[in-house]
């Protein structure tokens, strides 16, 4: 198979339809996706893994599904991130007729049972998100249209922001609990991202995940 971000065959010009090619090969790339993330997802249990963990776990000599990709480039990541949540979100269908949870968050994705501590409704028809990946033609967004909708992203509109989701966020930037107010979410989050800045051994994919919390938590205590 070939990796996920190597360019689908006869890769369409702007406003060009897209052919019967193209999508059978995005097919194919989301069931491979799918059957890895699932052994993947199963292999880190109740904690599961992060999007840019599970990315790395698909990237390795085991999976080899994913090249390289530049993180700090919303362009490069958008194919990787759309294609797999794609599968992600397929998964969580297939599972959920299996009385299973796929829990998809901006901080974790996991396998839960439902009706054991799982508090997750099964998926909604209506979850727009949802509809945005399942739909294999947001594939081919135009790099303004990424960039734009990373902006939102990271300004916390698409966030929903459930309890999970801020206690979640809350523990990435290391707090036992939720603090009180959002001054000292923007302290800890500042010492952080100094602490995981690349000059200093950090990683850009570390700085993201902080990102991700600090936009969750941004957007909860937006919401009081």
């Amino acid at each position: 198979m070939a990796a996920m971000n190597t360019p689908a065959p006869s890769a369409r010009p702007d406003q060009s339809p897209i052919s019967r090619d193209q999508l059978a090969w995005l097919e194919q790339q989301a069931d491979h996706l799918q059957v890895a993330a699932e052994h993947e997802l199963r292999a880190a249990g109740a904690s599961g893994l992060t999007e840019l963990a599970l990315i790395r776990a698909l990237q390795s000599p085991r999976w080899q599904l994913i090249e390289p990709v530049t993180f700090s480039d919303p362009t490069a990541l958008y194919p990787v991130h759309f294609l797999l949540f794609h599968a992600l979100y397929r998964l969580q269908s297939e599972l959920a007729q299996a009385s299973e949870t796929l829990v998809i968050s901006p901080l974790r994705l996991c396998i839960l049972t439902t009706g054991s501590g799982s508090t997750r409704a099964l998926p909604a028809e209506e979850d727009p998100l949802r509809s945005f990946y399942l739909d294999l033609y947001r594939y081919f967004l135009s790099g303004h249209d990424i960039r734009g909708m990373m902006e939102r992203f990271l300004a916390g509109v698409t966030l929903a922001g459930s309890p999970e989701d801020v206690q979640e966020a809350a523990q990435v930037l290391g707090f036992d609990t939720l603090p009180g107010d959002f001054d000292t979410v923007k302290q800890r989050f500042r010492r952080r991202v100094m602490q995981a800045h690349p000059d200093r051994g950090g990683r850009t994919e570390d700085i993201q995940e902080l990102n991700r919390a600090f936009s969750v938590l941004k957007r909860h205590f937006t919401r009081q």
